[in-house]
């Protein structure tokens, strides 16, 4: 085999070998690392049902937080990774794996941008609205209603607060990531008069984006053209904020040097030697 056959069978393994690795990251934890663009993206989607501590059905499409919560953190970390895109079309779940999943989000550095596609119901709202910047299709909904669980309750007062506590804590995050105010947000979640079955609302595409919910309408290209200025403008700040701590660190330790200069046990040492 000559060289340049060679080299194209090695070319063609390594290509194998990576789109293999891309599609056990894509059944393992539902997401991909692009190579091939203009930055390296972390894409990250949350599908079906939000798994929390208990193990739900093997018919349901699922996204499990305990996959999401490492992957997040590696993300965050890896300096290979310049930005994370979050692709959403869930029902909901569970109610404190979801928060998990979205402080997670918000209090990450690198830039991240949420794109909700079909739909980002129930606890899928908080997730849509962690990213710096949120996008929604304009055929996708969002569903707004209460805290809701299965199984046995207590009919008991403690029961209801323990509700309107947990309903609290979503209503903040929700607002502090978001353009919507914490009464129209407690508005729509309690409408009666747009569920058949439920209380609540569903907000559409544009509806999303005018209630301040989501920031704007979009397609994959607006949200991957939003992450690549995201980038940008991240990188150009880390160069700026990194020549001012070397003037500052430069500053301070040429004052240093002029007080060990001035102070008398620095003449002391000087004459001595």
């Amino acid at each position: 085999m000559n060289p340049k056959d060679r080299s194209e069978n090695e070319k063609d393994i390594k290509e194998a070998e990576k789109n293999e690795k891309q599609t056990n990251q894509i059944v393992d934890t539902g997401s991909v690392i692009t190579g091939n663009g203009k930055y390296r993206i972390h894409c990250l989607t949350i599908i079906g049902q939000i798994e929390g501590h208990f193990i739900l059905p093997s018919q349901n499409k699922t996204t499990k937080y305990e996959h999401v919560i490492p992957l997040l953190v590696a993300i965050e970390e890896d300096p290979a990774i310049d930005g994370l895109l979050i692709i959403l079309n869930t029902v909901g779940g569970d109610v404190e794996a979801g928060l998990a999943l979205a402080e997670l989000v918000a209090g990450m550095r690198k830039p991240t941008v949420s794109l909700v596609l079909g739909g980002g119901h129930s606890i899928g709202v908080p997730l849509a609205v962690a990213a710096k910047r949120s996008f929604i299709a304009p055929s996708a909904t969002m569903t707004i209603h209460p805290v809701r669980m299965n199984g046995m309750l207590l009919g008991v007062p403690q029961t209801l607060e323990y509700f309107q506590r947990m309903q609290e804590r979503i209503t903040r995050f929700v607002t502090r990531n978001s353009k919507i105010t914490a009464e129209r947000f407690h508005e729509l979640s309690m409408n009666t008069q747009e569920l058949v079955m439920d209380v609540g609302t569903i907000l559409d595409g544009n509806d999303a984006v005018a209630e301040g919910l989501i920031d704007s309408l979009g397609s994959l290209s607006d949200a991957i053209d939003y992450l690549y200025g995201m980038i940008d403008r991240y990188k150009a700040d880390k160069i700026q904020g990194s020549k001012p701590q070397r003037k500052k660190a430069e500053v301070k330790t040429r004052r240093v040097r002029e007080k060990r200069s001035e102070s008398p046990a620095a003449d002391n040492m000087e004459y001595l030697s």
